[in-house]
């Protein structure tokens, strides 16, 4: 993909990018929504470890949806990138990166997840650490794993309140889907600081904050995979001639 062939079929990758974005919601849905909140009892190590080895399969698919929604988020990252490029070529190379790093932490956390069913299967580990330290471990990379994921979640906030000031001020996109698109960068920043300094204050926002990245985030999902760009105010802004640099004296 150039930024040539992009310029000239921008529907074509905008509903593409609309497409990759869906698959990373039903996919972290599901691993998250669904495996995570069967399998995983919060407070109980014991009971966890009991769930996960009486359901591996299910354990397994969940931690590969959690892998490949990070796999799909390069390719929407890219097209994220042209798609917004035309508004401030400063401004989405700040979203890049911000979006980067938290992909490139958010890897990382998965690492942990990885670990954790051969952390309760393997009999190399019970033989060293004993039956009953296994749940106890497996538990610790859950929670760092959940720790790794909160700090690349606060990433990909800013990531939105950028991405969504580029969309508000793009002019081929409702502005409304940018403001939709800010109030879930400051969900994301909100839920993921209470969750890592005040955990009180989480116990009472959580899940329920989650809310607002889920309604803005699947507002410019959906957008572009249905309605892509406005293409006449998509080829005057790309067409539109650079700012002259003005002379010192």
């Amino acid at each position: 993909m150039t930024a040539r062939s992009f310029a000239s079929s921008p529907q074509f990758y905008a509903r593409l990018g609309g497409a990759l974005y869906l698959a990373i919601i039903l996919f972290g849905a599901f691993a998250e929504g669904f495996v995570t909140s069967k399998l995983v009892v919060g407070g109980d190590a014991v009971a966890t470890a009991r769930h996960i080895l009486a359901s591996p399969a299910l354990w397994r698919l969940g931690v590969a949806g959690n892998v490949l929604l990070v796999l799909f988020a390069v390719p929407l990252l890219w097209i994220e990138y042209l798609l917004l490029r035309p508004v401030s070529k400063s401004l989405v190379l700040l979203a890049v990166l911000l979006n980067v790093v938290s992909l490139s932490v958010e890897a990382v956390s998965k690492v942990f997840m990885l670990l954790v069913l051969p952390i309760l299967s393997n009999p190399e580990y019970a033989s060293a650490f004993g039956p009953h330290q296994l749940p106890v471990l497996a538990n610790l990379a859950l929670r760092t794993h959940d720790i790794s994921f909160n700090i690349a979640l606060i990433f990909f906030g800013l990531t939105c309140l950028v991405n969504g000031y580029l969309i508000r001020k793009s002019g081929y996109f409702p502005r409304v889907l940018g403001t939709l698109l800010q109030v879930a960068g400051l969900g994301y920043l909100v839920a993921c600081f209470a969750a890592l300094f005040a955990p009180a204050l989480a116990a009472i926002l959580l899940p329920g904050v989650l809310v607002l990245p889920l309604v803005g985030e699947s507002a410019f999902c959906l957008w572009l995979l249905l309605k892509g760009v406005d293409k006449a105010q998509w080829h005057e802004q790309v067409n539109a001639p650079a700012p002259r640099a003005v002379a010192a004296g």
